[in-house]
């Protein structure tokens, strides 16, 4: 009588990652973790809102959206992390490709325990100070919190200025256009067709947060700049920039459905502010700034022709970094800064970084 010879589990992977966020960026990196460059990772979670899967033998990448749809577990991070735990990786990694600011505050927590962190999320690192501080107190303990994705939709930016900084380099100033959503925003709008209308344009594409809201208050932009200053050195709270929003006080507290049904009302005030800019010249570029003694803004300016920004073309970002040896002519890092694609890629290079 032979022996029943029981199946051999999986071997451990090196890295096991679950991912929190299956929207237009989580469905994104699901197609890049379907692909070669992934074939060193083993997904064992999924999560949106409101579901999630979890199997620590490890998902398929291309069926996470049926599984969710017939997914009856409501959300609960611990069955994830539990899946990571069972893996026995030697790399255990919590994506955060949402914008919740619930998930955000347990970034700190995830990295005190072991978990690394990579995430587009910007709630915690650009939000309160103390926010901040928590994280770098938890990246003390050796988990690794990539943030490539939640500045510049991963460009360079955040590796150049720690590599600077390593190497003696000091920030003194940088100006920029940090929103790949009111970058081609503003490329566009040239008063032949009404903002509200490219501004639909804008979502339809996934250039904006689902609310685009997010994005016209200057608040992402805000995050941004403080992400940035704070890895430069600056110890900004987020109660000191100076942010100038976009969306008129009637239309701040509305749900995201009855804003978009007023779409219309964002015309008006901003051709005038392009009839303005045009009598001098000019062109509207929202920018962010921060000079050497840590005054913060972000909002609408009027630039000449002659201006980096006003050059600019579709999604592109800019970031131009004056520091103590990039001092007679700035560092300029520029490229898109949308878009689920670019975004997702930066998530990715940060869980194969570890």
């Amino acid at each position: 009588m032979s022996a029943v010879v029981a199946p051999l589990a999986p071997a451990a992977p090196h890295t096991a990652v679950v991912l929190l966020g299956t929207g237009v960026v989580g469905r994104a990196l699901l197609t890049l973790l379907a692909t070669p460059a992934a074939n060193t990772l083993r997904l064992v979670g999924a999560a949106n809102s409101r579901r999630q899967h979890v199997l620590a033998e490890g998902l398929r990448p291309v069926e996470v959206a049926d599984a969710l749809a017939k997914a009856r577990d409501g959300r609960d991070n611990g069955p994830l992390l539990a899946a990571l735990d069972a893996t026995g990786a030697e790399r255990k990694v919590v994506i955060d490709a949402t914008a919740c600011t619930k998930e955000a505050t347990r970034h700190a927590e995830w990295l005190e325990r072991g978990y690394h962190v990579v995430t587009a999320n910007k709630a915690l690192a650009g939000g309160h100070l103390q926010g901040w501080r928590a994280l770098q107190a938890a990246s003390a303990s050796g988990a690794v919190y990539g943030d490539a994705a939640t500045v510049g939709a991963g460009l360079p930016v955040l590796s150049t200025l720690r590599r600077l900084r390593r190497c003696g380099d000091s920030l003194l100033t940088l100006e920029g256009v940090f929103s790949g959503s009111l970058s081609w925003l503003f490329n566009q709008y040239d008063g032949s067709r009404p903002f509200s209308a490219l501004l639909a344009d804008a979502r339809r594409l996934g250039f904006t947060e689902p609310d685009p809201r997010s994005d016209l208050s200057g608040e992402d932009v805000a995050r941004k700049l403080l992400i940035i200053a704070r890895h430069a050195g600056f110890a900004l709270g987020s109660d000191e920039v100076e942010v100038e929003s976009l969306v008129p006080e009637a239309l701040r507290g509305l749900d995201t459905a009855a804003f978009l049904d007023r779409l219309k009302e964002l015309d008006e005030p901003l051709a005038r502010r392009h009839a303005e800019a045009k009598a001098n010249g000019k062109v509207l570029r929202y920018l962010a700034r921060l000079n050497q003694r840590g005054r913060a803004r972000v909002g609408l300016v009027e630039v000449g022709l002659d201006h980096p920004a006003s050059r600019l073309s579709g999604t592109d970002n800019q970031f131009a970094l004056t520091t103590t040896r990039y001092h007679s002519t700035p560092l300029v890092i520029q490229g898109p800064g949308a878009g689920p694609e670019i975004t997702a890629q930066a998530l990715l290079g940060d869980v194969l970084g570890l």
